[in-house]
Order: C-alpha cells, then structure tokens, then sequence
C-alpha cells in the first residue's frame, strides 16, 4: 500500500478556521472575558482569510493516482473563503451589543459561528461530492443552535419563537440532506464517481435514467440552502424567529454556502431543465409573497428567496452560466449583509427585526443608516447607485441572452420590476414625515458601525472593479 503525500499548506484556510472555532472555546474556558474571546475570533476570521489569499490557486490534496483531488485550492475557493470570513467577522460585530448584555453566551455563540466558517471553506474547497455535503452539514449544524441560543433575563417573558424557527431549520435540513444523499448515492452507482471532476462522464446506457434521477435529487437536496422552492417555506419563519444576525448569517453566509454547492454540481450534470423550473418559480413566488409583507426581517427573507432565484437562473446554463451565477452570489451577500446592518442598528439591542412601519422616518433620524440601507436595496433591485447590484443582474442576463435563453432573461428582467414595489416601499418608509426626534438607537455600536462601514466600502469596491475580483473565475 503506498502511502499518500497530504499537502499542508493548501489545507491552511481550514487549519485557520477551525483553530479559530478551538481558540474560540479555548478562551471562553481559560480566560473566560468576553473581549478577548470576540477579539480571538475575529482575529481568526482575518486569519482565514489571509491564510486563503496566500494559498490562492495550488496543487489539490488528497489526490487519486488518476490525478483528481478532494481538496482542490482556486481562486475562486480563496474567494469564498475570503467572503465566508468576511460575513463571519460582520456577524460578530453586529452581535456585539448583545453578547455584551448577556443575551446569549460569548464562547458558545464565537464557537459555533466559527465552526459554520469552517464549513463554508471546506464547501469552497471541496473536490468531491462527500467532502462537499460533509462541508455543508458543517456549515449548517452550528446554525440549528444559534438560531434558538438565548437567554433570558429574571422577570423577561420567554418567547418561543426562536425556539420554533430552529426546530423548523432542523426538520427541512434533515429531509433535504437526506435526499441530497439519496441523489449522491444514485449518481455514485450509475457513474462510479464521487470527484466532482468525474462527474460529467456519461453512464452507461443501462444507468442513464438512474443517474438522471440521482442528479435531480442531488440538485433539489441542495437548493434548499438557497431557499429555492419548493423547499423555501423554512426561511421566512427562520429568519423572524432567530435573532437579528443570526438570520443576517443564514441569508449571506449558509446561502453562499448552497451557491457554492449547487455550481460545483451543475457545472458538472445535465440538470438544466431542474435549475431553470427551480429558478423560475423561486424569483417568481419570492418576489410576489413579499410585496404583502409587513415585517421587515420577513421581507428581506422573501427577497433572499427571489434573489436565489437569479442565482438558479445562471447556474441554469450549467458550466456556462457558474461566473455569472457567483459574481451574483459575491454581490448579493454583501448587499444583505448591509441592510440586516441597518436593521440591528435600528432596533433595540436582542430585540426582533419588528414591522416595516417602526422604520418610518428612521433616515431622516440617522441620515448615514437611511444612506446604507437605500445604497443596499438599490442594489438588490439592480438600479444605481448600487452598481454592485445592477453590475450582477446585467451579467445573469447578458449570460442568458448569450446563450439562448432570451425566455428566462425575460422572466428575470420581470421579476426585477416586480421587486421594485416592495424595495421602494422600504426604501420610502425611512423618509416619511412628519418625523419625531428622537434619540440614537441603543443598539448602534462601534462595532455595528465599522461593519457597517466596511460591508459599504466592499459594495463600493465590487461596482466599480468586478473583473479584479472575479478575474481567476475565468
């Protein structure tokens, strides 16, 4: 038996998060203040996403003698990882009020957000099928507990809503990852494939309809991360029971996690048909079910479901369509991550994401969070000035019209001005009049404040320079 030679430095994103997740739990245990465990784990965020920068595109690890890896360093993956340990590192900053009062433990909560980063980088880097569904198993399991992690004060009436929401995300996660793997072992036993760059052989004629079932299972298994329907209806709940950046977390960072997934399988498998039907009734069901909301957390939960739909609509052409489909994932996590911001920013410190009316004329009150969050929805909508945004659905639909998809680029383009209602109704209610004074929001910190600084500066940069970014996709 000849032994295997495991490249080291290319596992050094994963090394650095999960020693981020130990040193997490490590402090909470030693040193037990809360500062030095938040400043351990963010420094550990900066250091995944260095660690991934300085490895950028080498030689894969864990590698068959036919030469195909389960560990495969792109830039594309040091990307993911830099977004992973950028929204973790945003999530912690938005939390910071909270865990400063006690409203949820300090170690658990730095630790488990960790292990979720870590996840997400093992998705980013992962080369075959069991390394990617074990990465997103290890992305999502932390997020069961953070949704319901809370304490509550002597004499502070329990809400159970948080309670619900995780056994909700637990149930459909277990039922999706089940058929994610039923699909997996189909497409295992009519290919003889795990490594992903092995999948795209074709069966012998016998399995052809066996291993079209298991790739159809094997996409439906994995939308649910994005919140695609049919497999949808765990998000709105979700995000409204879990505490404000938790639900942050579930709608950038699990969902990167699913982008990133679903485009290492259908870059590989005909699955075409499935993708576009998906993608199609996502953006279509997301968009109309949240022109009746009323809440705002519930709102930016059904816009994530219609922005994965624009998402599903790239990674509808397959291998084709997976730049455009990641550019628009990159752009829409950012933007997201700015306007969950602005609501924690807003509201008091552990509270709910409350009613889309307790924001009216919040602009006119706090003209810097009314600039960030209008800066967000334009660009979620697509329309400048938020050229992040409008330069990601010019580049789902120009991907589309390349390739003869002039229908779906339609429905897309319909949709985008369908969601213009409910974005300009929010956009709107923070500038209405009369406005009472009143003073500044409890829960602005110092923290929320450079998160909130940095997530725009990153907006910014990604409008004006996308090629940069994106230029090792090509």
């Amino acid at each position: 038996m000849s032994s295997q030679l495991i490249d080291h430095f290319a596992l050094l994103p994963l090394y650095l998060a999960a020693g981020t997740a130990v040193l997490a739990l490590l402090t909470d245990l030693f040193v037990a203040r809360r500062a030095a465990v938040l400043a351990v784990t963010v420094l550990g965020t900066f250091a995944t996403a260095a660690g991934a920068l300085s490895v950028g595109a080498e030689t894969g690890t864990f590698c068959t003698p036919h030469n195909v890896c389960s560990w495969v360093p792109t830039w594309p993956a040091a990307v993911a990882a830099v977004l992973f340990a950028g929204l973790t590192a945003g999530v912690l900053a938005f939390s910071a009020p909270a865990l400063r009062r006690g409203i949820a433990p300090a170690g658990e909560f730095c630790f488990l957000l960790a292990c979720s980063m870590t996840g997400g980088v093992v998705v980013g880097y992962s080369g075959d099928l069991i390394t990617l569904i074990v990465g997103l198993e290890t992305l999502t399991l932390p997020l069961y507990v953070l949704v319901g992690l809370r304490r509550f004060a002597p004499g502070e009436p329990v809400r159970t809503e948080s309670a619900s929401a995780a056994v909700t995300f637990f149930l459909i996660s277990v039922v999706s990852t089940a058929i994610a793997l039923l699909g997996a072992a189909l497409t295992y036993a009519a290919t003889g494939a795990v490594h992903l760059d092995l999948l795209g052989a074709p069966a012998p004629a016998a399995f052809e309809p066996l291993a079209g079932v298991g790739a159809a299972l094997l996409v439906i298994g994995l939308a649910f991360k994005v919140a695609a329907v049919p497999l949808h209806a765990w998000a709105p709940a979700t995000y409204d029971g879990a505490p404000v950046p938790v639900a942050a977390y579930l709608s950038t960072a699990s969902k990167l996690g699913g982008v990133l997934a679903l485009a290492a399988v259908v870059s590989r498998l005909d699955t075409a048909a499935v993708v576009a039907v998906l993608a199609v009734l996502t953006m279509t069901v997301g968009n109309l079910v949240a022109l009746r909301q009323s809440r705002m957390v519930r709102l930016l939960a059904w816009s994530s479901v219609a922005q994965a739909g624009y998402i599903l609509a790239a990674l509808a052409l397959g291998a084709d369509g997976v730049v455009a489909a990641l550019a628009y994932a990159a752009f829409f996590v950012v933007l997201e991550l700015i306007a969950f911001g602005v609501v924690v920013a807003l509201r008091p410190t552990g509270a709910d994401g409350g009613e889309i009316a307790d924001y009216r004329g919040a602009g006119r009150r706090h003209p810097w969070l009314g600039a960030a969050l209008v800066l967000a929805l334009a660009g979620l909508a697509g329309l400048p000035p938020g050229l992040a945004g409008l330069f990601a659905k010019l580049s789902v639909v120009e991907a589309l019209v390349r390739e003869n998809w002039t229908w779906l680029a339609g429905v897309v383009l319909l949709n985008a001005v369908i969601a213009l209602a409910y974005y300009v109704r929010v956009g709107a209610a923070f500038y209405v009049v009369p406005v009472p004074a009143g003073p500044a929001p409890r829960s602005v910190a110092r923290p929320v404040a450079l998160a909130l600084i940095g997530a725009v500066a990153v907006a910014v940069l990604l409008g004006f320079a996308p090629q940069l970014l994106f230029s090792g996709l090509s």
